[in-house]
């Protein structure tokens, strides 16, 4: 290399040399969450030779004109196969007088009997149907018809009518959640001219979405549909409010003839059904809201119909005012060339994955290397590279359960306890801002210890939440310091104990799930008697429990008991904490929340997306990849008295976890079903580590005792850019996405030319002067690195493009800086792999 050449050039080209030493088949950008949607595609259906068709309702019994009924047409195939037939049926009625049909969907005309015949492929059924006569003057539900007519078209969403302000002069509750306040804006302001009684076609209220009249929101309705028709008629009828006594929904069923498509059956229409409090159920196809948890697997159109586009698991969110239900749908595409290489498995982990990529025809990765695995782990569990003299001990090691012991000895290191209390550190809001600096060390050597002597899950949480007392003595009480007031406790500890995201609740029911505002306030009327008050002349806080106070929910007024998601109300004496009763709820056995967020937020940690993913964030509509899996770790967890290390033990010794990172042919497109290692950045603490250690020069930090690793530090450093700009979180909140793993422009800064690794590379006792002051041989020095820094030694190619570079350059301690920069600045470095 001619010597006249800048460092920084120098640099350059020996990075783009060791660059192009790797194959071809290596890539190392992280995984990236979702793929791009795919315009969906209504393929024409293959009916073939159905063996018999089922139908669903086997029967029709309408009430009245303004009933309806999506029937559901099936075919059932010789070799197993079922599927759809419904948008392709012959449809016929003996008489047309009582009602009408198209694709499935029944419209009533008038009171009487008939029956509907269907064929298809050669065969066909008979359904009777009766309809009987209605009231002339049959009311229009305004709840559970205009309500529900204009949350299908979004005329109260966010971005329409829904906002705090409205639109266009016209205010409504998010999503109906407030029908009491709904009606007078519809019906009494604007002076009446939204609605026109006598001539109900020219309201305003139907012109603009019609956009027979300039309308912001654009066409939102069509003369002749059922919203259309129900926002008319109610206007006819003098806009009345709905009587006290009538019925409400009490629940809504989806019926799907299949939720299993297999290409080239790639759609299944939906047929909904609300039930009501007084015994009656209802049609409302056309009247729920549809939404899919990945369109670039398969959408769902507004009357219903699912169409799938890709290969995987997809949620379907089906809603009707308040009341929500999700179908997931699995899509199969078959490929030829599929051929199941039957991996060994070494647990249920294993075995249950495998069972699922098995069925999607993916094929896993094979099991990484140990040069990749030993990384892999000690990054994972303790957060720190390994050693050189701990790389070539493992890699010598001839034992075959030598990985098996390697997790063992990694999860009793001193290192394991600090690395997670970093974890859960940022969840806990640790931070001066939140806690107090004083009470910083404290609350973190409290967290170390719960790790270092393996507190059983439901001890640690329940320690949390009953803590209280000085922060500065009973550092557990920290956590409703940090939980500020009612409402912050009620949202973080759904969130990070039931991995529930019931924020939203707060104001409004949840728009896309079943959390409602009685929901949200009975559980925060479980920690409302939580006090708080700061210590004289110290940082600290005193937590206490007062022995009343009572939430009211802000909609009705009503005073509500304590109680928890899908539990109902908490008994608990007038007198007793009601934290205490909750943590028993938690640590109960049939609690269908709290061991499953935490062995998901487990899965998470080390394998780099959750089975349920956010890691945090259950719900219907957005389901777990693996919910077998799911069930069988939350399973084991509880039989094993809610061990942590037990179930990270479980995990780390799957064959799942120790997959390479490397894609095949099949599997290059899984973003779901963890068919091979997820590759993702180093965080911010992990980066800066492996740095100091690849370097030999540790780090100082202002807040904490020599020696400290930016992996135990307590909390944020305050003003050190190289953590800031590598994504550590200000632990303003306990969300874990406040953790970012975006890359920047200014995180190539730091890496090519930041002050931080020049200072490293310039320290005249680092890693590669004191090799080189030792007399060590060019290649040894170039082997000790890579291991540092990569745990493998380098291919003979990489040696042989090093060496040349360190022989050409006049300066052997510039070149040598040259070679730690460019290593260090490989994305293999840089990545968790």
């Amino acid at each position: 290399m001619p010597s006249r050449l800048t460092p920084a050039f120098a640099r350059s080209v020996l990075l783009a040399s060791l660059l192009a030493c790797l194959p071809p088949a290596i890539g190392w950008s992280a995984e990236k969450d979702g793929k791009t949607p795919v315009a969906p595609s209504l393929e024409p259906v293959i009916v073939g030779k159905p063996v018999r068709l089922t139908v669903h309702p086997p029967a029709l019994a309408l009430q009245g004109t303004r009933a309806r009924a999506q029937v559901l047409i099936t075919g059932h195939y010789a070799d197993g196969r079922v599927q759809d037939l419904t948008r392709v049926t012959t449809w016929s009625l003996a008489s047309s007088r009582v009602a009408s049909v198209t694709n499935g969907y029944l419209t009533p005309l008038a009171a009487g009997t008939t029956t509907l015949t269907v064929k298809v492929g050669g065969q066909s059924l008979k359904v009777p149907l009766s309809i009987t006569a209605a009231r002339a003057d049959e009311p229009v539900s305004f709840k559970y018809g205009v309500l529900a007519a204009l949350t299908k078209q979004g005329c109260n969403s966010g971005g329409c009518h829904g906002t705090p302000s409205g639109k266009g002069g016209l205010a409504l509750s998010l999503f109906a959640f407030d029908p009491e306040a709904d009606l007078a804006p519809l019906a009494s302001d604007f002076t009446g001219r939204r609605v026109n009684s006598f001539a109900p076609e020219q309201s305003l209220l139907l012109l603009k979405p019609l956009m027979q009249v300039a309308h912001r929101g654009g066409l939102r309705l069509r003369p002749g549909e059922e919203t259309y028709t129900l926002l008319r008629d109610w206007i006819q009828q003098g806009c009345r409010a709905d009587p006290p006594q009538a019925p409400h929904c009490t629940s809504i069923e989806v019926q799907a003839g299949t939720t299993v498509l297999k290409w080239p059956v790639h759609a299944q229409q939906l047929a909904v059904t609300a039930r009501f409090s007084d015994g009656t159920a209802r049609d409302i196809t056309r009247l729920a809201t549809y939404a899919s948890s990945d369109e670039a697997i398969a959408s769902v159109t507004s009357d219903g119909l699912v169409i799938g586009t890709g290969r995987g698991q997809v949620a379907v969110n089906v809603r009707f005012l308040e009341e929500a239900r999700a179908v997931t749908f699995t899509l199969l595409r078959e490929r030829p060339d599929f051929r199941w290489s039957s991996p060994p498995t070494n647990n249920y982990v294993d075995s249950l994955v495998f069972s699922r990529l098995r069925e999607l025809q993916i094929l896993p990765s094979p099991t990484a290397t140990d040069e990749a695995f030993v990384r892999r782990v000690f990054l994972d569990v303790i957060g720190l590279l390994p050693t050189v003299a701990e790389v070539e001990a493992f890699l010598a090691d001839p034992r075959a359960d030598k990985r098996a012991r390697l997790v063992d000895t990694l999860l009793e290191r001193p290192e394991f306890a600090t690395f997670w209390a970093l974890r859960w550190g940022d969840l806990l809001r640790l931070s001066p801002t939140q806690v107090g600096l004083r009470t910083v060390p404290k609350f973190h050597q409290w967290l170390v210890r719960s790790f270092a002597e393996n507190w059983p899950y439901d001890r640690f949480a329940r320690a949390l939440l009953t803590g209280e007392g000085s922060t500065h003595e009973q550092p557990a009480a920290n956590y409703w310091r940090a939980a500020k007031d009612t409402d912050d406790a009620t949202e973080t500890t759904a969130q990070l104990f039931l991995g529930v995201r019931i924020a939203c609740a707060r104001c409004h029911n949840h728009p896309q799930e079943r959390w409602t505002q009685n929901d949200y306030y009975g559980m925060s009327a479980i920690f409302d008697r939580v006090r708080r008050r700061p210590v004289a002349r110290t940082d600290g806080t005193f937590v206490w429990l007062a022995q009343e106070g009572e939430v009211t929910q802000p909609r009705t007024g009503r005073v509500m008991k304590p109680a928890v998601p899908d539990g109902g109300e908490l008994p608990v004496p007038a007198d007793a904490d009601r934290r205490v009763a909750f943590a028993d709820w938690l640590a109960d056995p049939a609690n269908p929340f709290f061991a499953k967020a935490e062995v998901n937020r487990l899965w998470a940690q080390v394998m780099g997306a959750g089975i349920v993913e956010p890691m945090d964030d259950f719900r219907a509509s957005n389901p777990p990849s693996h919910p077998a899996l799911l069930d069988a770790l939350a399973a084991d967890f509880r039989q094993h008295g809610f061990d942590r290390k037990h179930v990270l033990r479980m995990i780390l010794n799957s064959r799942v976890y120790q997959a390479s990172a490397q894609a095949n042919e099949f599997n290059a497109d899984d973003r779901q079903f963890f068919s091979r290692y997820r590759r993702r950045v180093l965080t911010a603490e992990q980066l800066l580590d492996a740095v100091s250690q690849v370097t030999g020069v540790a780090d100082r930090f202002a807040n904490a005792p020599a020696g400290t690793r930016a992996t135990a530090l307590p909390s944020p450093e305050a003003n050190n850019a190289f953590l800031s700009t590598f994504g550590q979180p200000p632990r303003a909140t306990a969300c874990a996405c406040e953790r970012s793993s975006t890359a920047t422009l200014g995180q190539s800064l730091q890496l090519f030319n930041g002050p931080l690794l020049q200072a490293k590379l310039k320290a005249p006792d680092n890693r590669l002067r004191a090799l080189a002051a030792a007399s060590r041989p060019d290649p040894e020095i170039v082997q000790e690195l890579y291991l540092a820094a990569l745990s493998r030694r380098p291919t003979s190619k990489e040696l042989t493009t090093t060496l040349n570079y360190l022989k050409a350059q006049p300066d052997r301690t510039q070149a040598l800086e040259d070679l730690c920069w460019t290593v260090l600045n490989l994305d293999e470095f840089l990545f968790q792999h």
